[in-house]
């Protein structure tokens, strides 16, 4: 069986740490705490104050909230490496979302936000990082609400599935590979449709030969074309 590794090991491959040296990593490590959370349960929820910065190491955490009618609306799905509960350290008061873990045994870091922003004070480069995180967070959501306000349904998927690859996939040849553990209904509810349009169009797409998908991953022919 292999030895479980170190919180630090962990805290080298959180994206927003990628520039840190090693002594500054050690800063880091002295104040992370780690936790692990399972399946289904929330890390926090909507108007909870907003005190802490969460390093995501293992699983996938769902970022969400829900309409009047009760309707969950997923507004990211995260991965290892990712940062979530950031804006603590740009004052937000209350939490806007929910964040839930979607995997058995969720491992994450947990940072009070005043020790965040005095390690943030100590080194500019982690101070940029945070800055850019926040931007390319605030950068989503803003496609993702123009999306939502002038898109079809059918050209939401489509966007989603896009911009998906260009983020996370890996270009293999002249295709885009996405790997994912998403559900058709996750899908939906990114993109505020309903599962049954993602099928229909994911069934297009795959009979005009855009794409090819099976439960675990998209393959895309050619990005430009769909």
């Amino acid at each position: 069986m292999a030895a479980p590794q170190s919180k630090l090991w962990y805290l080298e491959r959180i994206n927003l740490f990628k520039e840190l040296e090693e002594e500054e990593l050690e800063e880091v490590n002295k104040v992370a705490m780690m936790r692990s959370m399972d399946k289904g349960k929330y890390i926090y929820f909507p108007e909870e104050p907003s005190k802490v910065v969460f390093l995501l190491k293992e699983g996938r955490v769902k970022l969400g909230t829900y309409s009047e009618d009760g309707k969950e609306i997923i507004k990211a799905i995260l991965e290892p490496g990712e940062v979530f509960g950031e804006l603590a350290v740009v004052g937000q008061g209350k939490r806007n979302d929910f964040a839930q873990a979607m995997d058995s045994n969720v491992k994450l870091c947990a940072i009070n936000k005043d020790e965040m922003l005095r390690l943030m004070n100590l080194n500019p480069r982690l101070s940029l990082e945070m800055t850019k995180t926040i931007g390319d967070r605030l950068q989503r959501v803003e496609r993702r609400l123009e999306s939502l306000v002038f898109k079809d349904a059918r050209n939401r998927i489509i966007d989603f599935i896009k911009y998906t690859a260009l983020e996370k996939g890996r270009r293999v040849g002249d295709e885009w590979l996405l790997k994912h553990n998403l559900t058709h209904q996750d899908l939906a509810n990114l993109t505020a449709t309903s599962r049954q349009t993602v099928t229909i169009v994911l069934n297009e797409l795959r009979e005009k030969d855009l794409i090819y998908f099976d439960r675990k991953s998209i393959l895309i022919h050619d990005i430009d074309s769909i």
